[in-house]
């Protein structure tokens, strides 16, 4: 354990703590500033002021227009908004073409698309684990409804070929969606260029509270409401606004503006010490879409002859992910790892090393100590008579 017997949090990627000064912004409105939004009164225009002020702060870090903010309940809530509310304004099934490595909230809406008789097309990734453009371009046809890739890989940070697959789309005439969850923060985002019409934004990823996100909703976009009550949102997303996260989610995208050439920097350097420091000590590990553009925080990495759950689980002094399953002792790898080919063996030794804000090179230094160790340890006992 660390000197503070608090594991090392190298698990960015599955959630981000508060920042000080978000949590600054949000008190307020959970004390004095309680007033509905759509109050008319002085208590209702406080809370519809500081609403207003945090669309104009994350629109600053997409470079977009305020009213092109959506407020959800999250990632998951803005994708599932942002494809069935597509889908539902046609009323007869199409074409909706994904990747074989969308997240769970991507994934799932679209098997339920195809129950309901859409016919839904996974597109292909590279041993890299980036999306099949020649593929792409075929199966991206006439027809074609809607196209949702997600902007990168919550598993191996992977950037996809958002930009092509989004001109390709507009060919064609579908609406292009991009989950970009891990992305909003952590790389720069401008949707004035990207041909994106709707992407999804997770508020706990960008060190915001959870149960917080939003959808860019490019002007002339329509999708259908899926929940339904009031007129809020512009008639898209009903609801009394959960204004303290909202005004939390918008500082936190003014942080992120503020200091994202900085972070981004600084943990990429990070990265690539952490990932050379264990490649080093550990020949048989192998660090996955090595030489494609990726997320500057996130290492993706696999152990030979070790699994990845009992590498983790011999470090309690760390906290990290694996992508594989376990079901009754019995290991599945990951579907993203599965989907870029990579061996059973190979893919059931990952292990997802994350980093953050508060990441220093200290905790660097100590998490590939710690991991080294525990994997020399492990393959040890692995080859033993």
């Amino acid at each position: 354990m660390t000197t503070h017997d608090r594991p090392l949090y190298f698990d960015h990627n599955a959630t981000t703590p508060v920042l000080p000064e978000v949590l600054d912004a949000m008190l307020p409105y959970l004390r004095e500033h309680f007033g509905n939004p759509s109050s008319q009164h002085a208590y209702g225009r406080a809370s519809r002021d500081a609403i207003a002020k945090a669309r104009v702060q994350v629109a600053s870090l997409l470079s977009c227009e305020s009213s092109e903010i959506v407020w959800t309940s999250g990632g998951t809530e803005a994708s599932n908004l942002a494809l069935v509310g597509t889908c539902s304004q046609h009323s007869t099934p199409g074409r909706v073409v994904i990747t074989r490595i969308e997240h769970p909230a991507t994934s799932r809406v679209c098997a339920e698309l195809a129950r309901r008789g859409w016919d839904v097309v996974s597109l292909p990734v590279t041993r890299e684990g980036v999306v099949d453009l020649t593929l792409a371009h075929e199966l991206i046809g006439p027809g074609t409804t809607l196209v949702s890739a997600m902007h990168s890989n919550n598993e191996t940070g992977a950037l996809q070929p958002i930009e092509a697959l989004g001109l390709r789309a507009r060919e064609v005439g579908a609406t292009m969606h991009t989950d970009a969850a891990q992305s909003v923060g952590r790389v720069p985002l401008d949707m004035r260029t990207l041909p994106v019409d709707l992407l999804s934004i997770a508020g706990h990823k960008v060190y915001a509270p959870k149960g917080i996100g939003a959808l860019y909703l490019r002007h002339g976009t329509r999708v259908e409401p899926v929940l339904r009550g009031a007129g809020h949102e512009g008639g898209v997303r009903p609801g009394t606004e959960n204004v303290a996260s909202i005004v939390g989610l918008g500082m936190a995208c003014e942080v992120a503006q503020r200091d994202m050439a900085h972070e981004s920097k600084r943990q990429r350097e990070l990265v690539e010490h952490l990932s050379a420091r264990v490649l080093s000590a550990c020949p048989d590990a192998s660090r996955t879409c090595a030489g494609v553009a990726s997320l500057p925080n996130t290492l993706h990495l696999c152990f030979d002859r070790v699994l990845g759950d009992a590498l983790l689980a011999a470090l309690p002094g760390l906290a990290a992910s694996t992508g594989s399953a376990c079901h009754e002792g019995h290991h599945e790898p990951s579907s993203v790892l599965t989907a870029m080919g990579l061996p059973r063996g190979l893919a059931l030794g990952a292990v997802r090393l994350t980093l953050g804000r508060s990441t220093t090179r200290a905790e660097v230094e100590q998490a590939a100590a710690m991991l080294v160790a525990a994997y020399k340890r492990l393959a040890t006992m692995e080859t033993a008579p």
